[in-house]
């Protein structure tokens, strides 16, 4: 571990962080970040692991395949591919996947158009949309249980170093620079998500 030790503390604060704000129910969710680009490495969350908790088991090494680097027990989180095609895509060094209420309510409702919308809202400049008319369009993609299929049609989505796709009843995937722009990109996201719920309630009155 010596030899990535910065990036595995970096993505342990990170869950820490996610962790303390509850979303990581049932162990779900998965996070990864790069440690080398050539050949790729990158670390992952073990899967089945209780995200809550900081161990020496959280994460392990595989390649640009999802495979398992070193010698270990621990197996890949499920969603391992949808990180290889981020990483083998993009120059991104990091990946955050949740699953919350409000990003799997607005998949749903928003699922048939295939994307949700946002204008006028300030935390979509967390993109790099400066524009006062400027428009965030979040892609949603559909939930195949088979993951290699799930990868394929997430790859389509995948367009520059960081982004935020969402797989209709299965989470968000964000996408970035560092651990801090993928961060940043999760916590605007989920803030537009409550947001548009709220004021969907609140014109319902």
């Amino acid at each position: 571990m010596s030899t990535y030790l910065a990036e595995w503390n970096d993505l342990a604060d990170v869950k820490d962080e996610l962790a303390a704000r509850d979303w990581f129910m049932g162990t779900s969710g998965n996070l990864a970040i790069k440690v080398q680009d050539s050949p790729l490495q990158f670390l992952v969350t073990a899967s089945g692991r209780d995200k809550n908790k900081r161990t020496s088991e959280d994460f392990l090494l595989v390649d640009h395949l999802g495979n398992p680097v070193e010698e270990t027990s621990l197996k890949p989180s499920a969603e391992t591919l949808l990180h290889c095609a981020i990483f083998n895509k993009t120059s991104a060094r990091c990946c955050l996947h949740v699953h919350t209420v409000a990003n799997n309510v607005v998949s749903e409702l928003y699922g048939d158009q295939e994307m949700i919308v946002f204008k006028g809202q300030e935390l979509i400049k967390a993109f790099g949309l400066w524009e006062e008319d400027a428009v965030l369009r979040i892609p949603i993609i559909h939930n195949f249980a088979y993951i290699p299929q799930l990868a394929i049609e997430f790859e389509k989505h995948i367009h520059s170093d960081s982004g935020a796709v969402l797989i209709r009843n299965h989470g968000i995937t964000v996408w970035g620079n560092d651990s801090f722009e993928a961060k940043k990109l999760l916590e605007a996201s989920e803030f537009l998500f409550q947001y548009q719920l709220m004021i969907q309630q609140v014109k319902s009155y």
